[in-house]
């Protein structure tokens, strides 16, 4: 089966008690673009990211706000900023990097927070009943672009229909696979 691969980069996800800290109370994330996720979207709202060796300015803040604070950045930016970030899936981030992060009113410093997100395939029921995949299960991904194809092995499949399915890697992953040379979306297939 052919899969939409999208290249997540760097963002912050906001609690409700951070964003108030950060950007003022009853500040409210507005919508700048739609993101492929239903519900999900990239806000006008960018923050700065500050670890222990340098900051990263201007990070993009995706809505809603959720439950937890959360940075998710490539393993380049980890080393940039000097942080040791575990390859998690979202969500997960129990004793995980800590950071500050610098708001137009004020900071934060989480105590955990910060991950590499791990690379994944959202799926719908329907598409994995299809391809007979369940949340958890775990395939390798092949991507054919000019003069970088490659095969993703450590994908894991999330199903929701709350999802769409795509293919998400971070920055350096979509680099290695060189998927900006590609014109209008890209594909790859599902290998078992």
């Amino acid at each position: 089966m052919k899969v939409l691969i999208e290249t997540s980069a760097r963002h912050i996800h906001l609690s409700k008690e951070h964003l108030a800290i950060l950007c003022g109370e009853n500040y409210n994330l507005e919508v700048k673009k739609p993101l492929s996720q239903p519900g999900q979207f990239v806000s006008h709202t960018r923050l700065n990211v500050i670890g222990p060796r340098s900051v990263i300015k201007n990070v993009s803040v995706l809505g809603p706000t959720r439950p937890a604070t959360q940075v998710e950045v490539s393993l380049t930016d980890a080393r940039t900023l000097g942080v040791v970030a575990p390859i998690r899936e979202s969500g997960d981030i129990k004793e995980s990097a800590p950071i500050t992060i610098e708001g137009p009113v004020g900071s934060v410093t989480i105590n955990e927070g910060v991950i590499i997100a791990k690379r994944h395939l959202h799926m719908t029921e329907e598409d994995a009943k299809k391809t007979g995949l369940k949340s958890g299960d775990v395939v390798m991904i092949e991507i054919n672009t000019p003069e970088r194809g490659l095969i993703f092995k450590d994908v894991v499949v999330r199903v929701s229909n709350r999802f769409a399915t795509a293919v998400h890697l971070d920055t350096d992953e979509g680099n290695a696979a060189n998927a900006g040379a590609v014109d209008g979306p890209l594909y790859g297939e599902i290998l078992y």
